[in-house]
């Protein structure tokens, strides 16, 4: 953007600050909406009459398409113009939230989902491009603080905001809701901006590249999500997908390290900090992904919580992040990334290791304590892995770098979301039948409990409802702690991954994820 904005003074004053706003509003509202339905995913599926691991396609599908038209967005950008694509991804965008706010049944649901994410890839780099291009040179930190903020705020609001509107509310409104901020945005910024277009040129694209990537990702998604269902490999569609999956997998590998403009550069990975600091990237937010979306789940189905008070056990992880991370970009510079990722992944260990000790009498207070120590571990996670990825990448190929960063991180997580739910019900079956194995008609303890149960007033068969209910129960909560411990070992290990890396050789500034 700065090379297309040559010979043009920065914004000042007023026009400044609202250009500004309305840039962070894009971001915001892009990063909102890949949180805001956790917390309503028991309230959509509810509403529209299916189960709620068949609402978790809500959030897959708007992730995987928000993936896999990542690479897409340089080739947008030098083609359209930086400004002419943000602008159009931001109406898109807001089209689309209108669409999922108008949907009538789960199915449409989703393709307006994918719709949505598909057509959101350029708003968060076009943003951060555009923030830095509009404030002087020498207020670059500020501008990347202002976009930085905004990504570390929305994840905060969003479970809020999206609770707060399921319980009080119809649930499309989480959607329709972006329809007033999405048309100020696009205004503002167009109004301000559209002046100071970058330079467009004619650029290939890779549309085989492209198309195989889609079909790969979209196959294995499928496969996911459906899986549990159809009881894995005995169906034929599962075993199809999965074929298809693994041939697309390996065909695209083929296809863009040999095609001499591809979408996703792998020959990036070549670089042993980006190979090794992407992977530890990836499998740390794929870890952080599925348990931001899981913990909803657990509170709302079985803890007896609301969506309002789901998002809000959530909000000291965030709020810590938001406090912290500023401390931690100033400090960047000074201290090896490794050491800062070390910290990173041990602090988010502790907080699964914490969370794994949760019982179904857990305060308020007991549930967000582990969440406000993963918010400490945020405020570096993202700044540490990309000093790490860019380390050694020609000033050329950042863009190129972080493309592929991003499109690896975002569909980590849609995976991740898919294999936690699947896993979160398996484990609660195997509890639930070892459970029932203590549980007999003839057991001392369930005779026990039923006499108990019948001074109090509750007939044979509703004593027996009430032991079922608080078996199932506990074997919901020992399996979601199952996945807290498995979800903190995975993180020590990651930091193994992390000193695989060479040093970094200087720190990438302030730099922010989202």
């Amino acid at each position: 953007m700065n090379s297309g904005a040559a010979g043009q003074a920065p914004l000042q004053g007023g026009a400044l600050a609202l250009t500004a706003f309305a840039l962070a509003l894009g971001t915001f509202m892009q990063v909102l909406d890949t949180t805001i339905a956790n917390v309503s995913l028991p309230t959509i599926a509810g509403n529209l009459g299916v189960s709620s691991d068949s609402g978790t396609w809500v959030v897959t599908s708007f992730a995987v398409a928000n993936g896999v038209t990542v690479p897409l967005t340089g080739w947008l950008m030098g083609r359209f113009g930086v400004v002419r694509t943000f602008c159009v991804s931001v109406v898109l965008f807001t089209l689309a939230s209108l669409l999922c706010g108008l949907a009538w049944n789960l199915s449409s649901l989703i393709v307006f989902r994918i719709f949505q994410g598909a057509v959101s890839g350029p708003m968060i780099p076009g943003s951060q491009a555009l923030l830095i291009a509009i404030f002087p040179l020498t207020k670059r930190s500020t501008a990347l603080g202002v976009w930085s903020i905004t990504t570390l705020v929305a994840p905060i609001l969003g479970p809020i905001l999206g609770g707060y509107i399921s319980d009080n509310y119809h649930w499309s409104w989480i959607f329709l809701i972006n329809i007033p901020v999405g048309l100020f945005c696009a205004v503002v910024c167009w109004r301000a901006l559209a002046t100071r277009e970058t330079p467009t040129r004619k650029l290939p694209i890779d549309v085989i590249g492209v198309a195989m990537l889609v079909l790969w990702v979209g196959a294995l998604q499928i496969m996911l999500d459906l899986g549990k269902n159809a009881d894995w490999f005995s169906s034929g569609i599962i075993v199809a997908t999965a074929l298809i999956a693994v041939i697309g997998f390996v065909a695209w590998i083929i296809w863009e390290l040999t095609d001499a403009h591809p979408a996703v550069d792998l020959r990036m990975f070549r670089n042993r900090n980006f190979a090794f600091g992407t992977i530890a990237l990836c499998l740390g937010y794929a870890v952080f992904f599925a348990n931001v979306l899981i913990m909803p789940l657990w509170l709302q189905t079985q803890m007896g919580y609301t969506a309002t008070w789901a998002g809000l056990v959530a909000a000291p992880s965030g709020v810590a992040a938001v406090l912290l991370t500023p401390f931690m970009a100033r400090i960047s510079g000074k201290v090896d990334a490794r050491l800062l990722g070390t910290f990173s992944f041990l602090i988010f260990g502790l907080s699964y290791f914490l969370r794994a000790n949760y019982t179904t009498g857990a305060s308020f207070w007991d549930l967000t304590i582990p969440l406000f120590v993963n918010g400490i571990g945020m405020s570096c996670f993202f700044l540490s892995m990309i000093n790490i990825q860019l380390d050694g990448v020609p000033p050329d190929r950042v863009p190129s770098a972080t493309g592929i960063s991003n499109f690896a991180r975002i569909t980590s997580g849609s995976f991740a979301a898919s294999i936690i739910t699947t896993s979160w019900d398996q484990r609660e079956a195997l509890h639930q039948s070892r459970l029932a194995d203590h549980l007999s008609a003839t057991a001392p303890a369930y005779e026990s409990v039923v006499r108990t149960l019948g001074s109090q007033g509750a007939t044979s068969i509703q004593a027996a409802a009430a032991v079922t209910r608080q078996m199932v129960q506990q074997a919901y909560l020992l399996a979601v702690n199952d996945l807290f411990w498995l979800s903190g070992w995975i993180c020590v290990a990651l930091v193994g991954l992390v000193w695989l890396t060479r040093r970094p050789s200087g720190s990438a500034g302030p730099v922010a994820a989202d």
